[in-house]
């Protein structure tokens, strides 16, 4: 009985030489559409699929591999099922190869809905899973790299390569799937499906995790535009790491919240440094000075373009770090930075700013995910519980706000004006009790802490926190309220004659 493959695929690819070698080894090839097209151009026999199965196309080409003989040639198990596959004359298909209708690229161009549900393959992951569930015999294929692996056994009978080949046709599927149900969303009604899917796709290897004992890898999510690390360009430098990757996310978080043009250093996902100021040079230098020695190795991100002059600066500080991003370099910040081979730049999209992360927060615990919706567009109207501030104080809570919103828990972050912006002066983060956080923050001050604000990301549940708090200096602060004991967090502010702003939303961050 003649061997048969189908070659039915999107992506080109090596497809000719791959359909070469099947012909060269005494297969008869079976085609459809653009395939089809490029083996005749090639000057490469096949048979189309509808002579094959004596059915024609039908319904524009929604119906052409979905015909017994197709499937009962690749689902058939060879010498149980062979008197059947006799009987209806299906000749058995041991090569197939299929990669989907581009759902992906359509959807990420824009198309129109009906457009998109063309695009919508079905025959395709059809013949993808039944290949893989008969892996016993049948050689499934669908990315372009395994060609000549597959061409190299083709006279073996290796059922260790056709099992990989078809975890991988699954896990194509699924992806592929989960971008389908990704791009449908979940009814208004059940924000949290019953059953749900996430597209994930590697972007890089890592060279470890967290630590040298751990794999780690990144994985980026198809169809997410908007604020989506797997959208930025690295412009140079070495590979980027896990930890990188993840004070990478830490950083951007914070220098797009900031109330204006600023920056962010990052160190061990919180921030050492933070400042605004509508000179970049001058903010920069503000941020640095909020914690230099912590600096050191750390993720700079800046939330507009850098030009050579702002370069210039960064680079005159001396400060080594690891990975700096902005949503782009002109040409002489690029050749400024290019002297720091080692220095990894990453340029975010220039609609950073303007867009947000998509789906949902994710993340993983044992034996499951936990997932909720961004921490991002709570708004409230802030309330006075005490006097009123002035138009300085509340312009540096709100700064200050922003860049606790973004520290670990429990978190306080003291920040003071300076040279016509706004600095961050002391953060104290990931502590377990409210009031380690205060002192942490006082004792990381780099400037005097009298005049300075004070953010905490959750109500004070006793007065302790203030009262370090004014014993140091503090006379303005900002923080959700509803604790049982705000009247004795109130009173303690009271006597200094503080500000006390309520927010009524809060912003833990484990």
């Amino acid at each position: 009985m003649s061997r048969h493959a189908l070659l039915s695929v999107s992506d080109k690819t090596g497809l000719v030489d791959f359909a070469r070698g099947l012909v060269d080894a005494g297969f008869t090839l079976l085609s459809t559409g653009g395939t089809a097209k490029a083996l005749a151009e090639a000057g490469l026999p096949y048979t189309k699929v509808s002579a094959h199965t004596g059915a024609p196309e039908i319904m524009d080409g929604r119906v052409k591999t979905l015909h017994p003989k197709i499937h009962g040639g690749i689902l058939g198990r060879r010498g149980i099922d062979d008197a059947v596959a006799a009987e209806q004359g299906i000749a058995w298909i041991d090569v197939v190869a299929v990669n989907l209708y581009p759902f992906e690229a359509t959807v990420n161009r824009g198309a129109p809905p009906d457009e998109v549900i063309e695009n919508i393959d079905i025959g395709g992951p059809a013949m993808v899973r039944a290949s893989a569930k008969n892996h016993r015999w049948v050689s499934i294929v669908v990315d372009p790299a395994d060609y000549p692996t597959v061409l190299a056994k083709l006279g073996e009978d290796d059922v260790e390569l056709r099992k990989r080949l078809a975890g991988k046709a699954y896990r194509h599927t699924a992806c592929y799937d989960a971008m389908i149900a990704s791009w449908f969303g979940a009814p208004a009604d059940e924000p949290y499906p019953k059953e749900t899917a996430i597209p994930l796709r590697l972007a890089q290897g890592l060279r470890y995790g967290e630590n040298p004992h751990q794999t780690a890898a990144f994985y980026t999510t198809p169809l997410e535009g908007g604020r989506a690390l797997g959208r930025a360009s690295q412009l140079q430098g070495k590979e980027l790491s896990y930890n990188n990757l993840g004070d990478l996310d830490a950083a951007v978080r914070i220098a797009f919240d900031l109330p204006g043009p600023g920056c962010a250093i990052i160190k061990h996902a919180n921030p050492c440094g933070a400042a605004v100021h509508a000179d970049l040079p001058t903010a920069y230098a503000l941020a640095l000075s909020g914690d230099p020695v912590s600096a050191y190795g750390g993720i700079l991100a800046i939330n507009q373009p850098v030009t050579g002059r702002d370069a210039a600066a960064i680079l005159a500080s001396k400060t080594f770090y690891e990975v700096i991003a902005a949503p782009g370099f002109d040409a002489d910040a690029k050749e400024q930075f290019a002297r720091r081979v080692n220095l990894r730049l990453m340029e975010l999209p220039a609609d950073w700013g303007a867009g947000l992360p998509a789906a949902r927060d994710v993340k993983r615990v044992h034996g499951g995910y936990l997932l909720q919706d961004w921490d991002i567009g709570a708004t409230s109207a802030w309330s006075t519980a005490l006097r009123e501030p002035n138009t300085d104080e509340l312009a540096a809570l709100r700064f200050a706000w922003a860049v606790c919103a973004n520290v670990k828990s429990n978190a306080i972050v003291l920040a003071r004006a300076a040279e016509g912006g706004f600095v961050l002066n002391g953060v104290g983060a990931g502590q377990m009790s409210r009031v380690d956080s205060v002192k942490l923050a006082v004792s990381k001050a780099t400037r005097p802490v009298p005049g300075s604000v004070l953010a905490s990301d959750a109500f004070f549940p006793f007065a302790d926190g203030v009262e370090a708090a004014v014993a140091a200096g503090v006379r303005a602060f900002v923080q959700p309220g509803g604790s049982k004991r705000d009247e004795e967090v109130f009173a303690a502010a009271r006597d200094a004659d503080a500000v006390m702003m309520l927010t009524g939303v809060r912003h833990f961050r484990h």
